[in-house]
C-alpha cells in the first residue's frame, strides 16, 4: 500500500528530506549526494557499482545509507524506494561508444531499469522523481541552438535510450500524477570523473594525459563544439527540480551554461591552466567516431523559466577547478606512503 504522499513544495519546510540518489557512486551522483547532506537531508544511494566507485563515496559512511542492488532487479528498486520523499535517478550506462558495441545492455540499464524505478517510486508514493537525461537525443540537427521543442533524432543507442526513458517520466506525470523531471545534461565535467574508465570523458582524458606529459587524443578535426557544463551547474539544477511547482513537472529540459566551445578551445584552456611544461604539448588527432554529434549547443530558455535554474560556474572558472582538482589528486596518490 502506498504511504501518504507530501504534497509539492513542502519538501523543504523544517522536515528531514529522504532522498534516495540512485547511481550516487557515480561521477554526478557523488556530486549531488555530497550537497545533499551538506543541505541536511537524509540521502540514500543505490548503486551495483558496475560503473560507480566505492571510494568516491568513502567519505560518505556513516552519513549516507549505500545500497547495493541493480536498477534492473524489481525488488532491488522497491527496496529502496520504500519511505524516501523524493528520488534522484542518474543510475544509467552512459558513452555513446559503449552504447554502439552492445545496445541490448544500454536499453536493459536505460529504460527498463528505469522503467522500474519509476514503477517502484509510484507504488511506494514517492511523488517527485528527477530523471538524467542527455543532450544526446537532439542529434546533429541542423540547428545550432538545442531548444526543447526541436525534433528529437538520437544518432546512438544510447541517445535513444535516454529520450526512451524520458518519455516514460513524462507518461507517468499524465497518466498517474507523479511529478516527474527530466534533465537534459549537456557535457558535464568536474571533480570526481574517472579517468581510467575505459569510456572516459574528454575533460578527465585530456587532463590525465597533460599530467602525465603526453598528447591526448582528438577525434575529428578538434572544430567540433559542446556546451561544456561544470557539475555544480548540474547540481543546482537537480535540486530545484526537486522544489519545482507541479505545473514545472512533466517537462524535459536542458541544463547547460549556453556557451559554444570547441574540443580544441577545451585542449588550449587545460594545457595553458596547467602551464609549464603542458603548454608545449600538441594533441593527436584520430577520425571521428561514430555516433558522435558535429555541434551541441543548449538554449537554456525553459529552464530558467520553469526552473529558475541560472548557471553558477562557467566554462573557464569551472575548467580552472577541475584542472587544479586533478593536478591536487594526482599530487596526493603520487605521494609515498
Amino acid at each position: 500500500m502506498a504511504r501518504e504522499q507530501r504534497s509539492s513544495g513542502d519538501l523543504r519546510e523544517g522536515l528531514v528530506v529522504k532522498i534516495l540518489v540512485t547511481g550516487g557512486a557515480g561521477f554526478i551522483g557523488s556530486n549531488i549526494a555530497r550537497q545533499l547532506l551538506a543541505r541536511g537531508d537524509e540521502v540514500h544511494i543505490l548503486d551495483d557499482f558496475s560503473t560507480g566507485r566505492r571510494e568516491i563515496i568513502d567519505e560518505f559512511r556513516g552519513s549516507a545509507r549505500t545500497i547495493e542492488g541493480d536498477i534492473r532487479d524489481l525488488d532491488a528498486c522497491r527496496a529502496a524506494c520504500k519511505g524516501m520523499d523524493a528520488i534522484l535517478h542518474l543510475a544509467a550506462l552512459g558513452s555513446v561508444p559503449r552504447s554502439m558495441e552492445d545496445p541490448v545492455t544500454t536499453h536493459a540499464v536505460n529504460v527498463t531499469g528505469s522503467l522500474n524505478m519509476l514503477l517502484m517510486a509510484r507504488e511506494c508514493g514517492v511523488d517527485r522523481f528527477v530523471m538524467a537525461s542527455s543532450s544526446s537525443v537532439y542529434g546533429d540537427t541542423a540547428v545550432r541552438e538545442k531548444s526543447e521543442d526541436l525534433a528529437s533524432a538520437p544518432l546512438s543507442p544510447y541517445a535513444s535510450s535516454k529520450l526512451a526513458a524520458e518519455s516514460y517520466t513524462k507518461v507517468f506525470k499524465h497518466a498517474y500524477g507523479m511529478n516527474t523531471v527530466a534533465l537534459r545534461y549537456f557535457n558535464v565535467f568536474g571533480p570526481y570523473q574517472d579517468p581510467q574508465s575505459q569510456y572516459a570523458a574528454v575533460v578527465p582524458l585530456f587532463a590525465s594525459a597533460l599530467i602525465a606529459g603526453s598528447s591526448p587524443t582528438i577525434f575529428g578535426d578538434g572544430g567540433q563544439t559542446r556546451d561544456f557544463t561544470y557539475v555544480d551547474n548540474v547540481v543546482s539544477a537537480n535540486l530545484l527540480a526537486l522544489e519545482c511547482p507541479p505545473e514545472s513537472c512533466g517537462e524535459a529540459y536542458n541544463v547547460a551554461c549556453g556557451q559554444s566551445v570547441s574540443v580544441k578551445e577545451l585542449f588550449e584552456a587545460m594545457r595553458q591552466r596547467l602551464g609549464g611544461a603542458a603548454v608545449a604539448i600538441e594533441p593527436r588527432y584520430e577520425p571521428p567516431r561514430k555516433g558522435d554529434v558535429r555541434d551541441s549547443l543548449a538554449s537554456i530558455a525553459k529552464v530558467r523559466e520553469g526552473l529558475r535554474y541560472e548557471p553558477l560556474v562557467s566554462f573557464e572558472e569551472g575548467i580552472a577547478r577541475t584542472v587544479d582538482w586533478y593536478v591536487e589528486t594526482t599530487s596526493a596518490t603520487s605521494q609515498p606512503r
